[in-house]
């Protein structure tokens, strides 16, 4: 199983419906756990986040962070990083901060970090997006015709 481990509630009906039409699909499925938006000044709000995602974290999980420094891939290398982490024993999962971002302890905790690039996104949308992603990758994996690599 796929955990998701984000800040916020998706109260936006679009931004759940993205993220459900892609989950919903995907193979293992995906655990969405949300917690509570920090309140206060930016660096305390990031600390109460990244408290609350560390110890929301299953034992022993693979975690990947999703952070703007984090690496990048192409959806083939993508596929194959989600397959080489599905393969092992370990919990696989992912976390997304709220909009102050994640504090340096669940960067120094994850095993990886993921970029979707150097733009900045809104943090419910990385949600769906990412949910996209896995089901894209493992539909690669299994060879599935989601993919269309090798446009002009």
């Amino acid at each position: 199983m796929f955990h998701l481990i984000a800040v916020g509630r998706m109260k936006d009906r679009v931004e759940r419906d993205l993220f459900e039409r892609y989950a919903t699909r995907l193979s293992p499925r995906i655990k969405l756990t949300e917690l509570a938006e920090g309140r206060g000044a930016p660096n305390e709000i990031k600390r109460r986040e990244g408290a609350a995602i560390l110890s929301a974290l299953p034992d022993r999980a693979i975690v990947v962070a999703m952070d703007e420094g984090g690496q990048t891939y192409d959806s083939i290398s993508f596929s194959q990083a989600v397959e080489r982490w599905v393969e092992t024993p370990r919990p696989l999962c992912f976390v997304i901060g709220g909009a102050e971002g994640l504090d340096g302890p669940v960067i120094q905790r994850a095993d990886h970090t993921l970029s979707f690039g150097r733009m900045t996104w809104p943090h419910m949308l990385v949600r769906g997006m990412l949910a996209e992603q896995l089901y894209r990758a493992r539909a690669i994996s299994a060879g599935h015709p989601y993919h269309r690599a090798g446009r002009p």
